[in-house]
């Protein structure tokens, strides 16, 4: 079955759909696990360390292993494994069973997400990378949007168990069309492991690594917290909140393909730039501006579109660095972004602990971006002045 380039990166963001919706659900259903497995709230939230620490630590070893397999099959293999991580899910009855099926999931949805923006950056021609690398992120944003609400609404009518075993029966039948719309594309050139790691020890790829652990951390010193800062800071209602992070997704959503058809047309840095010193600039303003509901309401949605804006760019930044070794960096990235958000998460709850309040959040996380924006733009400067004739 032939396909065109663009609708092979569509169905690519689907499957980033379904397993992004398995990593944000917990989230918002850890309550009912934990009532229900009858655990403490701090042991249910194991599980999301679980899958993050099985997704950083897995994904580049995983992805290292199949490089040179061909990218289809790596992809339903990972999606295949998904599919056995979610119905363990479902069928789990102690913490024990669901922390490896969680571990499984992050592995896989780990994997799955780095081979599909490597093979999306070969579908497409190079000045269209940022607008193919923007749907693969649409997908994960969608999950914000689409995903977590339905997975919280079929977990409060049928059990948190229903979402797993949902996702693993909609994802077998996923299998089956991808294998059809996705041609095959072969596995990576056979480049020695010295030369890949090379290039990841080069200070452009290592400053744009320490771009997105900053910028991940500042992102989730206040993301973590986002509910009781939009109760708290600016008085939303629980019915009032499920509408503002139902707003921000379609802002994220919206972001993700403007952020991507920028990369086409300006190149990576300057969307990356761009992005981060808008939101840090947003977070400042932010605590000044908070007593107005609509005011903070605003800037938060300035902050959302920021972030996801600068994300489709980030991931074309590392392919353009060195598109020979890009599963390996794109997977040493994901890895880093969750490093990122495990420590942004504990410095805002150190933060919270201190202060007792959550007015100075986005301070701290502002603060934490422009090192990051530090790094990017040293990053930047250090590679026009080895490659002058390289954009973006």
């Amino acid at each position: 079955m032939k396909t065109t380039p663009s609708f092979a990166v569509y169905a690519l963001a689907f499957g980033a759909f379904f397993t992004a919706t398995s990593e944000l659900v917990v989230s918002g259903i850890l309550n009912v696990i934990a009532a229900d497995l009858k655990i403490s709230l701090a042991e249910a939230g194991l599980l999301i360390t679980a899958y993050s620490g099985a997704f950083a630590v897995g994904t580049p070893v995983v992805v290292s292993l199949t490089a040179r397999l061909e990218r289809r099959r790596v992809l339903l293999a990972a999606l295949g494994a998904f599919i056995l991580g979610s119905f363990a899910a479902g069928a789990s009855s102690t913490l024990a069973e669901l922390l490896l099926s969680r571990m499984l999931l992050g592995v896989s949805s780990g994997v799955y997400l780095v081979v599909a923006f490597g093979a999306a950056a070969r579908l497409v021609p190079p000045e269209k990378l940022g607008r193919a690398i923007g749907t693969i992120v649409l997908g994960f944003s969608s999950a914000m949007i689409l995903g977590v609400p339905i997975g919280i609404a079929v977990a409060s009518r049928l059990g948190w168990q229903a979402i797993f075993l949902l996702l693993g029966a909609v994802s077998l039948g996923f299998v089956f069309l991808l294998y059809r719309l996705l041609p095959k594309l072969e596995g990576d050139a056979p480049v020695p492991f010295r030369r890949q790691f090379k290039a990841i020890g080069s200070m452009v790829v290592v400053s744009a690594l320490a771009l997105t652990f900053f910028r991940e951390s500042g992102n989730s010193v206040l993301f973590t917290f986002m509910t009781p800062y939009l109760q708290q800071l600016l008085h939303y209602g629980v019915s009032g909140v499920g509408a503002a992070m139902l707003a921000f997704g379609a802002v994220g959503a919206a972001a993700s393909r403007i952020g991507g058809y920028g990369v086409d047309r300006w190149g990576a840095a300057p969307v990356i730039a761009a992005g981060v010193a808008l939101h840090a600039a947003a977070l400042l303003l932010l605590p000044l501006l908070a007593p107005s509901p609509a005011a903070g309401t605003l800037l938060l949605g300035v902050v959302v579109f920021a972030m996801f804006a600068a994300g489709p760019a980030i991931q074309s930044y590392f392919i353009q660095q060195a598109p020979e070794s890009a599963n390996l960096i794109l997977s040493v990235n994901t890895s880093v972004i969750h490093l990122g958000l495990a420590a942004g998460a504990g410095a805002g709850g150190a933060l919270l602990a201190e202060a007792a309040t959550l007015r100075f959040h986005p301070w701290l996380a502002a603060g934490v971006l422009l090192l990051g924006l530090a790094a990017g733009l040293y990053g930047f400067a250090r590679g026009r002045s080895l490659h002058p004739a390289r954009e973006g």
